[in-house]
C-alpha cells in the first residue's frame, strides 16, 4: 500500500476539502488495519510528498481518461466529476431546483464576496433595495456569516463569505474570484444578447417571402 493509494482512498471516503495538514494528521497517527493489528503510521511523511502524490494522482486520471479528476478547492483536495459530465449528473441529482439562488440572491452574495467585509446598510446602498430576506436566505444556506461589527454608529454586523461558500463555487480562495472588468465584459454581453435575441426569434418566426408570379398570359386562339 503506497502514499498515493492511501490519500486517494482519504479523498474519496471524504465529504469536504482535505487540506494537506489534515490529511498528514491522519497519515501520522496509530490506526488498525483489516486485521486488527495496528497499522504503522508514516509519521515522517512531509506535507511536500502529499502534494507530489496529489499531481501524480492527477496525471493518472488524465492518462486513463477517468470522468473525475482532484481539484483544489477551499484551501483542500477533493474528488470532483469532471464539467463535461455536468449535465447527466444534473439530470441524476436534480441539483437545479433545490440548490438554485435567484438572480437577487446571487447579486446580494456578489456584493459580500467583492465588499467584505460589509454591513447590511451597505449592501443595500449599492442594490438600491432591502435586502434582509436574501440575507437571511444566504446566512440559511451557510454561504455568508456574521464576521463581526464595524466601527460605524451603532456597532452594526458585519457580514462575509464562508468556507462552503468557496466550496460551493469550486474557488481555491477569494483571489479565484472573477475581476470585476471581467464580470462587466460578461454583463455587457448579456445585455447584448438580451437585446438582440427578441429580433432573432421575431426574423425566425416571420413567414418567407415567396417571390410573385408572373399574370398567366391569354390563351390565343386561331
Amino acid at each position: 500500500m503506497n502514499l498515493k493509494s492511501i490519500i486517494e482512498a482519504l479523498l474519496f471516503a471524504a465529504h469536504k476539502p482535505l487540506s494537506p495538514q489534515e490529511i498528514r494528521s491522519v497519515l501520522t497517527s496509530e490506526t488498525e488495519d483489516k486485521s486488527g493489528a495496528t497499522a504503522a503510521p508514516l509519521k515522517r511523511v512531509r506535507e511536500a510528498e502529499i502534494a507530489g502524490a496529489i499531481e501524480q494522482l492527477k496525471v493518472d486520471y488524465i492518462q486513463s481518461e477517468r470522468s473525475f479528476t482532484v481539484a483544489e478547492i477551499a484551501g483542500g483536495f477533493q474528488l470532483v466529476s469532471r464539467p463535461e459530465y455536468g449535465p447527466w449528473l444534473k439530470k441524476l441529482l436534480d441539483v437545479d431546483r433545490p440548490t438554485r439562488l435567484s438572480p437577487s440572491a446571487l447579486e446580494t452574495l456578489a456584493i459580500i464576496a467583492y465588499r467584505q467585509p460589509i454591513t447590511r446598510v451597505e449592501m443595500e446602498s449599492v442594490r438600491g433595495v432591502n435586502v434582509d430576506g436574501v440575507l437571511r436566505t444566504l446566512l440559511e444556506r451557510g454561504l455568508v456569516k456574521i464576521t463581526g461589527r464595524s466601527e460605524l454608529p451603532g456597532r452594526p454586523l458585519q457580514y462575509g463569505t464562508t468556507q462552503s461558500f468557496l466550496e460551493h463555487f469550486a474557488l481555491r480562495d477569494l483571489t479565484d474570484l472573477p475581476a470585476i472588468e471581467e464580470l462587466r465584459r460578461i454583463e455587457a454581453k448579456r445585455q447584448q444578447d438580451a437585446v438582440a435575441q427578441p429580433a432573432v426569434e421575431a426574423s425566425q418566426a416571420a413567414p418567407a417571402a415567396t417571390p410573385e408570379t408572373a399574370p398567366a398570359s391569354p390563351e390565343t386562339t386561331s
